[in-house]
């Protein structure tokens, strides 16, 4: 039996509960932060994304593409109040809920609380419920796996609805370009489309052999999914991986000693983190952005 699984992404999230609390911005061009020249867009609305601005843009070139932007502060603990209220209504119809941040989840409703067969039927009173408390809309994507439900969810954005059935996967997956692939980044892709790789029926001729050959280890988690073969459950109990923190400066940090100082004081930033999550890690990752904001990673 196919399992049942929902993803939802609420639109915009950030940026919709700031002009959901200030009734001015509605209909204008947002960003959440970002507002010093140093600074990075942790959200756009969608009259800003019409422009070509995206989260975690360099506020100096969201400005270049939209003149007009608003700059917001953010209010993070607004976002999860609201995200816990969401959360809230997920756990009406199922306790299989694995949140991946404060405005997406997976659901596994396979086996819900209200009896309902259908899980598109549940995916869209789960937005009308959303949309009625909370004035904001989500967009979902209804499929038999965790890959299939999340790029499904993007299909229709804003305030849209994707499902993805058994019998449509293999079809919609052999059009689908490369570069629309969750697990499949910028780079990746064009590294796939210099090799002939433009879409999943591309993807597919290839030998899982081949894939890790060319791509490492994951090459074998790109040969299933192209296939529509995820086993991941929906995990409400899901450990993170990943700790970390992050400035921008006002000044370039030229001195070793100054780069130093601020270094060791956003390692001891993690370290709280994660004596407060009882975790501990094997590998430190250091990325420093540089002042035309590429990323040097070691």
């Amino acid at each position: 039996m196919h399992r049942k699984i929902i993803h939802i992404d609420m639109d915009a999230f950030y940026a919709s509960v700031e002009q959901r609390e200030n009734p001015e911005l509605r209909g204008k061009p947002v960003a959440v932060g970002g507002s010093s020249k140093r600074g990075v867009v942790a959200s756009a609305s969608y009259e800003a994304r019409k422009f070509g601005v995206r989260s975690a843009m360099p506020s100096i070139i969201a400005r270049r593409k939209c003149p007009d932007l608003i700059f917001v502060k953010s209010h993070f603990d607004l976002y999860r109040q609201v995200s816990h209220q969401i959360r809230e209504i997920f756990l009406d119809y199922t306790d299989l809920v694995e949140p991946l941040s404060l405005d997406e989840a997976y659901l596994d409703v396979t086996d819900n609380k209200k009896g309902m067969k259908s899980a598109t039927l549940i995916a869209q009173e789960i937005r009308r419920r959303i949309q009625e408390e909370t004035q904001l809309t989500a967009s979902a994507g209804v499929s038999f796996n965790k890959f299939l439900a999340k790029i499904a969810s993007d299909i229709n954005k804003p305030n849209g609805i994707k499902v993805i059935t058994p019998d449509e996967a293999i079809v919609f997956i052999e059009e689908l370009p490369i570069e629309k692939f969750h697990g499949i980044g910028r780079v990746t892709a064009e590294k796939m489309k210099k090799l002939g790789i433009h879409n999943g029926k591309d993807l597919k001729d290839w030998s899982e052999v081949d894939l890790v050959q060319r791509f490492g280890k994951v090459g074998r988690y790109y040969y299933r999914i192209v296939r529509a073969e995820d086993t991941r459950e929906v995990n409400p109990h899901r450990i993170r991986k990943s700790i970390g923190a992050e400035r921008t400066f006002f000044e370039d940090l030229v001195e070793l000693s100054a780069m130093k100082e601020k270094l060791t004081q956003l390692a001891g930033i993690v370290f709280e983190y994660m004596q407060k999550s009882d975790n501990f890690g094997r590998t430190v990752t250091i990325k420093i952005k540089s002042f035309d904001f590429k990323i040097n990673t070691t």
